[in-house]
């Protein structure tokens, strides 16, 4: 299992544990493009609770079957809007709690080990490049890091079709788009959110954007070079750090977070030889 979906399903076992007998008997109720669903179906079949999943009909099958797999009932939809949009339907009329992908203490509390350990494992970093889909990994990873480092730079990446961070720093308030067109499903999150947005306005430096083919790129880079079968979110970081960071990258010791491989062979070489 890699790091991201240790970290997601820490994060979903915290979450689906912490509810209430009446709660688990409801059920939960996710949206995702795949890495979030495929933890919220693992953690609630080892607690015994019924799951729902609504995720983009275009997600990589992979995932879909990996929900399956652990029990979940599966929904899907035309994007990652509507799979939230279901979501917070299912959770008012069928009483399910949502296992929301981004928003919420415990999401941000686990990131946050994230960060700490990064931090622990390599103290001599002082440039964190952090990819960002709603802003539960970010919010919680920069908050561990600036404690632990206040002279530290966090830099969040997201991509120009999917910025609801991006722009929610530049009005100084949380951002819900109306369209999203990215190769990143991972990071296709439709909007940003009060508790991750907050935490992450205080802690992240700056929000940088890359373009899809910047993160075709990366992922060529990391195959070619460390071997690494990386999906487009996994890319990001690399990609940044080789394009809008590459100048303010120079005498930095610096650390990217590679957060995941859930891609099949199929759309990976149908993304890298369309």
């Amino acid at each position: 299992m890699s790091a991201s979906r240790i970290v997601q399903s820490a994060r979903s076992v915290l979450g689906v544990s912490g509810l209430t007998e009446a709660e688990k008997a409801n059920g939960v109720v996710a949206a995702s493009g795949g890495n979030h669903a495929i933890a919220v179906a693992w953690a609630a079949q080892k607690l015994g609770v019924s799951a729902k999943i609504t995720i983009p009909k275009a997600a990589d099958p992979l995932r879909i079957e990996g929900c399956q797999a652990s029990g979940a009932e599966v929904v899907l939809c035309e994007d990652i809007v509507e799979a939230f949009a279901v979501m917070e339907d299912s959770a008012a009329r069928e009483g399910r709690v949502m296992m929301h992908p981004f928003e919420g203490c415990h999401m941000t509390l686990g990131s946050a080990t994230c960060g700490a350990e990064f931090v622990a494992a390599h103290p001599e970093i002082d440039l964190f490049v952090v990819p960002v889909g709603g802003g539960g990994l970010i919010s919680g990873m920069a908050a561990a890091i600036k404690l632990a480092k206040p002279d530290a730079t966090v830099i969040g990446v997201e991509t120009f079709g999917a910025d609801s961070m991006y722009r929610g720093f530049a009005t100084g308030a949380p951002v819900r788009l109306e369209t999203i067109s990215t190769i990143a499903d991972s990071l296709a999150s439709p909007l940003a959110m009060p508790y991750s947005f907050e935490v992450a306005q205080r802690y992240v430096d700056e929000i940088v954007r890359v373009e899809d083919d910047a993160l075709l790129t990366a992922m060529r880079s990391y195959q070619d070079i460390l071997r690494l079968t990386a999906e487009p979110a996994c890319a990001a970081a690399l990609a940044a750090l080789c394009g809008p960071l590459r100048k303010r990258a120079e005498g930095r010791h610096v650390g990217i977070i590679a957060c995941g491989s859930n891609i099949s062979l199929s759309r990976y070489h149908a993304l890298l030889d369309g």
